[in-house]
């Protein structure tokens, strides 16, 4: 998961997980498969969230990517192995910031039909996301999955970042699956950097924001953002909660 430009020339860095400051594991799926999520996710949630699949186009945005073994492996989950014929009427757009990783995703996508790949900084850059949505005439996309990148935003951006990020993303999203890394992992990533020699976090010793993060980032998206928690899809291997939210409806 990365979340802002960077340059990942250095082999050493390349090679080494704790020189990743912004997310950008290089062999992240290796340590993370993709079926640590999709294990807790049912492949029925397109139509449980309502969305008929095969009648109207429903997209999906994927938030840091990375390599996108794992959004290619969520559409199979949720659309191809269930509507096989109709798979075109769902379209996957997963970015990352790390250029590197996004031309691997997109020389190793089985499905350029129906998943796109771009690179693109969240934080600098919302016009690629509604350019995408008005190219297929939605207001929104119909399921967000924002899935451990909320740390690498706080920790290069600040509270205000991460709170923007939120925001942005209740904005352009119908649902938002969203799993935030615990404190616990800010320590982690922060001792990570020290060991190597290299320079703290910016904002980690000022950020005001810490604790439960899964239920600061509910507060927020619930008091400030215009969404409701819906459902929790429990606890990844790693302690981490998956949590489905929804617009709220006016």
């Amino acid at each position: 998961m990365a979340t802002c430009l960077i340059n990942s020339d250095s082999a050493d860095e390349i090679n080494d997980p704790g020189a990743a400051p912004y997310g950008n594991f290089i062999n992240y799926y290796t340590f993370n498969p993709p079926e640590n999520r999709l294990s807790l996710i049912p492949a029925t949630l397109l139509q449980d969230l309502g969305f008929s699949v095969g009648h109207k186009t429903t997209l999906i945005l994927d938030v840091g990517c990375n390599s996108g073994e794992l959004s290619v492996a969520l559409y199979k989950h949720l659309v191809q192995e269930q509507v096989q014929a109709d798979v075109n009427k769902v379209h996957l757009l997963g970015f990352d910031l790390d250029e590197n990783l996004i031309q691997r995703a997109q020389q190793t996508n089985p499905l350029p039909s129906c998943i796109s790949f771009i690179p693109l900084d969240i934080t600098t850059d919302t016009h690629q996301l509604q350019d995408y949505l008005s190219q297929h005439g939605c207001p929104h996309f119909h399921l967000s999955l924002c899935l451990a990148v909320t740390m690498w935003v706080h920790l290069n951006h600040g509270d205000s970042g991460l709170l923007q990020l939120l925001c942005h993303l209740a904005s352009i999203s119908k649902h938002l699956l969203l799993e935030a890394q615990p404190w616990k992992c800010y320590r982690s990533a922060a001792r990570r950097l020290r060991k190597l020699g290299r320079s703290d976090f910016d904002h980690f010793k000022t950020l005001k924001i810490r604790g439960d993060m899964a239920e600061h980032i509910k507060e927020h998206l619930e008091g400030h953002c215009g969404m409701e928690l819906m459902q929790s899809f429990g606890s990844t291997a790693w302690d981490r909660k998956l949590l489905l939210f929804r617009k709220r409806k006016d």
